[in-house]
């Protein structure tokens, strides 16, 4: 199990400390999805959603590049 997973409603890596999904976490994740990255953009997507409503407004643009522009 990983340790780097998110925490709410701040968004910050329970493993590290930096923005989830930090670099431990994208790294574990392609690894994860490497057969599904369709779904990988589902899960990510979804967490998105929810970040934006934990978050305060204003980050909806860095929270798309944060959570998806990775991918």
């Amino acid at each position: 199990m990983s340790l780097h997973v998110p925490t709410r409603p701040s968004w910050a890596c329970a493993g590290c400390g930096h923005a989830w999904p930090c670099l431990d976490s994208r790294q574990q994740l392609k690894i994860e999805y490497a057969d599904a990255r369709v779904s990988l953009a589902i899960y990510l997507a979804t967490n998105l959603i929810e970040a934006v409503s934990d978050l305060p407004a204003g980050h909806g643009g860095d929270l798309y590049w944060r959570f998806l522009g990775w991918l």
